[in-house]
């Protein structure tokens, strides 16, 4: 099933080259690609294909405008129109043999961070555990995934691929970064899909019959190793040096009793997220 629309953002966007949606299909690992001309969650549409028994995976729900797409623990995600807002759907069929786990947020941020290097060189994108991409310090790309009733993985990717950070509500101008900032120009949402989502398909799959690939894969683009981070976990929080992540996705950290490992947690302090109410 493939739907599409007409996209409402302006014509300086990629928005405008995304055109014929069966292009991406071929090749990219997809049997299933849907195109809004804008949403307020690419996530509430992926939902739905990931409870349909019937959806032909791995499915994508694309927006040229997310009104209101969302992180982690409540937080709001802002980008810009004509950004990619994408979701994926993956099942058992499509990838692993075992169902999504843990550390696929890691995966997908390692993906996309790849990604983002190869097609954009001078941009040094980087991951933060556990589900960031940075560039110097600044979230170009949120990732949230979850797992739908029926067992299926939904990953949400939000990158920053037109605009600029003047664009942005004021309070979130110091915290994010967008590829027109970088390059000057933005960056095709076709061609970052195109190379995005094999790449992840490949890599869940890499990783379930090699778990140490993860480590492996994901320490050359750690954006945090030897910096002094908090980790907060409920009304517990960690504090040490970034010695980077274990093979099994652990935040390793250098405190004051020695090394500790950090399967769960946030590096934003509660109450920090950024929930919305600027325009």
């Amino acid at each position: 099933m493939t739907a599409d629309s007409t996209p409402t953002a302006d014509s300086t966007s990629p928005a405008d080259e995304f055109l014929d949606p069966t292009d991406l299909l071929h090749g990219s690992g997809l049997a299933t690609l849907e195109r809004l001309a804008e949403s307020p969650s690419t996530m509430d549409r992926a939902r739905e294909i990931a409870a349909d028994p019937a959806a032909r995976l791995p499915a994508a729900v694309i927006a040229d405008c997310q009104t209101l797409g969302r992180g982690r623990r409540g937080a709001r995600w802002w980008q810009p129109p004509g950004s990619l807002a994408v979701s994926l759907v993956v099942g058992p069929a499509a990838g692993p043999r075992h169902g999504p786990r843990p550390t696929w947020s890691l995966v997908c941020g390692i993906a996309l961070a790849e990604s983002i290097r190869e097609l954009e060189p001078t941009v040094a994108a980087t991951v933060r555990w556990p589900n960031d991409i940075e560039v110097a310090g600044r979230k170009l790309a949120g990732i949230l995934v979850e797992t739908s009733t029926t067992g299926r993985a939904v990953f949400g990717v939000g990158v920053n691929t037109t605009g600029r950070t003047s664009d942005a509500p004021e309070g979130l101008r110091g915290r994010l970064v967008t590829i027109p900032d970088l390059t000057g120009q933005p960056l095709s949402r076709r061609r970052l899909l195109a190379t995005f989502i094999p790449r992840l398909l490949d890599l869940l799959a890499a990783t379930d019959a090699d778990p140490a690939l993860l480590g492996r894969r994901y320490r050359p683009l750690c954006g945090l190793h030897g910096l002094h981070v908090q980790v907060f976990a409920g009304d517990r929080h960690h504090t040490g040096i970034c010695r980077g992540i274990a093979d099994d996705g652990g935040l390793i950290l250098d405190g004051a009793e020695g090394p500790v490992i950090i399967h769960a947690g946030s590096l934003t302090r509660p109450g920090d997220e950024w929930r919305g109410g600027e325009t």
